[in-house]
């Protein structure tokens, strides 16, 4: 996988010079990443007191056992520093987002935040640090910010960002790994806690790195994502499959589902935008996924600025084999005793709706971790201004594949009292594999129907 990046990325350098005349950023702009800044963009040195250190590289492979794919944790001796509850909230008021008061607020004897000492944990392969940087320095927005030219590199679209809409498209074009597949279980509980676990069988592609894949077909094309639902046995064989695109105005996303009582595919443009998300009894949309994901083109994305914030992160312990789902999953919120916070400083983007467009959330403040590009955390808003659903991304460093991952995703509905978590893998028989010798056959609507036999 490495080599076939590092392959890719030595055909882009010799086009560099060529390109560099409708460059995104100047060369001398590009040459902090990796000197004075980190080679993803951040900032390498601490803050003032101390409490956010210096970058120094992440952590390496091996920083903790590793048992049948499932991560050690590094920081497993380590014990809360504080815990923020409601009783406390307002003493930290400026390093929390408006939702995790609400959150603290809405279940005050239940729902807390424990802040554990920080750790800049992230890291990605050296290939992966050079394609950010030719990112930087040939990537254009296109079609008012909805879509990308001259991103051959694939990787961090914009590590030098200067507009809201590069952020989104930094989060989007994050490195996710080589291509992989997992398992994972969803659940959204009533209000007095009881829950039907949903179980997936995911798999994911780039066509960098599928050998078959034809660059004139996929120059427009991100990734592929599959879908196949493998429990309650209800929905048993029900598949989804996505095509993301890079310009998804010029080419939208193309989707198509399988329905296994139907048994046939069909073309399913609700999977994208605010259609409803899979087997989530409507609590949440397709693009709250990945805590956002698809085209940009119905908000206009305002830069807010940068600030410190007290962020889920590190979350091995959330991610252990060790815990069952009835471990985590709670009335109201998960367990909140498993979780780890700790403080970072994070990037805001305020999305606001356009007039002319249609989705059910008017407005969403966006925060994301400065040293991987990946959300955290979300606050949606309604068309009257009230906000609506939380959404936080328990982010933890994947060290043997230099991979910023979440442990789980929540999105908590503060007017319902419930919520949705996705992205466990905490039963499944192993962790993520990655690596894995798909085609692009694997990725075709025809073989969806293999997928989905029951």
């Amino acid at each position: 996988m490495t080599k076939a990046i590092l392959i890719h990325s030595s055909a882009l350098a010799l086009t560099l010079l060529a390109s560099s005349v409708m460059a995104a950023v100047s060369p001398q702009e590009a040459a902090q990443l990796g000197s004075t800044l980190t080679p993803l963009g951040a900032q390498k040195e601490g803050n003032a007191d101390g409490s956010i250190p210096a970058w120094d590289g992440g952590l390496k492979p091996g920083a903790a056992p590793v048992q049948n794919g499932f991560l050690g944790d590094p920081f497993a001796s380590e014990k809360p520093l504080f815990v923020i509850s409601a009783s406390n909230a307002q003493q930290y008021k400026d390093k929390l987002t408006p939702g995790q008061l609400a959150l603290l607020q809405r279940y005050p004897n239940s729902y807390r935040i424990p802040v554990y000492p920080s750790h800049r944990s992230v890291a990605n392969p050296q290939a992966v640090y050079d394609a950010a940087k030719s990112s930087a320095q040939t990537t254009q927005l296109v079609n008012d910010g909805n879509g990308l030219a001259n991103f051959s590199a694939r990787y961090y679209a914009f590590p030098l960002p200067k507009t809201g809409v590069e952020l989104i498209w930094n989060h989007e074009t994050r490195y996710r790994g080589s291509n992989y597949q997992r398992n994972s279980a969803q659940a959204v509980p009533q209000a007095s806690g009881d829950y039907m676990l949903v179980g997936f069988h995911e798999t994911f592609a780039t066509p960098q790195n599928l050998p078959d894949a034809d660059p004139k077909k996929t120059a427009n094309l991100l990734y592929y994502f599959k879908q196949e639902v493998i429990a309650p046995a209800r929905l048993t064989g029900t598949v989804n499959l996505a095509y993301e695109t890079i310009d998804q105005l010029k080419d939208p996303r193309q989707a198509w589902t399988y329905n296994a009582g139907q048994r046939r595919v069909r073309r399913a443009p609700e999977i994208a935008y605010d259609g409803p998300g899979t087997a989530a009894d409507g609590m949440r949309t397709t693009d709250n996924t990945d805590l956002y994901n698809g085209s940009p083109d119905r908000y206009t994305w305002k830069l807010v600025g940068k600030r410190e914030m007290y962020i889920p992160y590190n979350n091995y312990r959330l991610w252990s084999p060790s815990l069952k789902y009835a471990d985590i999953i709670k009335p109201g919120h998960i367990n909140q005793d498993l979780t780890r916070y700790e403080l970072h400083r994070v990037w805001e983007v305020e999305g606001t709706l356009k007039p002319n467009e249609r989705h059910i959330y008017a407005k969403r403040h966006m925060y994301f971790d400065e040293d991987s590009w990946a959300l955290v955390e979300v606050d949606h808003y309604d068309s009257r201004g009230q906000l609506w659903r939380v959404a936080e991304g328990h982010l933890v460093s994947d060290y043997q594949q230099g991979v910023a991952s979440y442990a789980a995703q929540t999105l908590y509905d503060l007017i319902a009292g419930r919520y949705v978590v996705m992205g466990l893998i905490n039963e499944t028989k192993q962790g993520t594999q990655y690596e894995q010798k798909f085609t692009t056959n694997d990725f075709t609507p025809a073989a969806l129907r293999n997928s989905g036999i029951r």
